[in-house]
């Protein structure tokens, strides 16, 4: 009975040594829908020794010392604010560890209003832009562009080549929800050239880039509009507006997306705060975000 009761006790130990050894891991949450991003960067954080998982912000999460959060909330589809939970964020750490894509720093992403005041705080090359409720004139020559104030994929995202066609987009707009809600916002535009670059930012490091091409007919260099991606090899000055960009709004991991200024450099068009991104950017993408957000998580530690 003795024996019996011997190789039982070993056979438990062994299925609860690997428990233990997992439970003693520290945690690396990714806090958003489970798209394919997020899941490769939950594998990602795993193969550095964490214990990586991906979870949506209303998920009762107490992170200890050691563990770290990274924020990955979108906008909403409607384009009239950010997934629900962004606030809530700071709770996940309030017991310790790190929060990776602050609150302040997603909303500042997101809302484009605030990206553009931010990027002219820090100086970075944007294209000017004013906020409009009603059909009040552009203070500087057109084309210009209409977009939601919390807009993504390219939707609702105009060209106006006259300051009568703004107008009259914008009266179209005022029966949107997102206008009545934010307004829109007005660009001058940057002449589209049929692609633009984008870069991946993660811990303060480029970690990979691509060329996005428009489809024949759109100017537009949305994925989601048909545009297609190859590998592309950022610029020192592409890789500078890049970090500067990402530095200004705060942001840990973040795309970035450019176009060549006519006075010479690059303008930044975009910060996505929840860039979705694939191994058509670097082989190793992934495994380098997850590189690059854990060491910057020990730096602020």
């Amino acid at each position: 009975m003795a024996a019996a009761y011997d190789i039982i006790s070993e056979q438990l130990a062994e299925i609860a040594a690997p428990l233990v050894e997992i439970a003693a891991r520290p945690a690396a949450v990714v806090i958003g829908k489970p798209t394919p991003t997020n899941l490769a960067l939950a594998d990602a954080f795993g193969a550095l020794g964490y214990g990586g998982s991906v979870a949506a912000p209303a998920s009762a999460l107490s992170l200890g010392e050691a563990d770290l959060a990274l924020a990955r909330l979108d906008v909403l589809p409607t384009l009239d604010g950010t997934e629900a939970g962004l606030w809530r964020l700071p709770f996940a750490v309030r017991d310790g560890g790190r929060l990776l894509n602050e609150p302040r720093a997603l909303l500042a992403a997101h809302d484009k209003l605030r990206t553009a005041l931010l990027l002219e705080r820090a100086g970075v090359p944007h294209p000017r832009t004013i906020h409009v409720r009603s059909g009040r004139a552009a203070d500087f020559d057109p084309p210009y562009v209409v977009k939601p104030r919390f807009g993504s994929w390219g939707c609702d995202g105009f060209r106006c080549e006259t300051r009568r066609e703004l107008a009259a987009r914008l009266e179209e707009l005022r029966g949107r929800v997102w206008f009545r809600r934010h307004g829109a916002l007005v660009q001058e535009l940057v002449e589209p050239t049929g692609s633009d670059l984008r870069v991946v930012v993660g811990g303060g490091r480029v970690i990979g880039a691509v060329e996005r091409l428009a489809p024949p007919g759109e100017w537009r260099t949305n994925v989601a509009l048909g545009a297609t991606r190859r590998r592309a090899d950022a610029s020192p000055s592409a890789r500078a507006i890049a970090l500067a960009a990402v530095a200004g709004l705060g942001l840990d991991l973040a795309g970035v997306d450019l176009l060549p200024d006519p006075r010479g450099g690059f303008v930044v068009l975009e910060v996505n705060g929840a860039v979705d991104f694939t191994t058509d950017y670097a082989d190793d993408v992934f495994a380098a975000a997850a590189a690059a957000l854990v060491e910057a998580a020990r730096d602020h530690s």
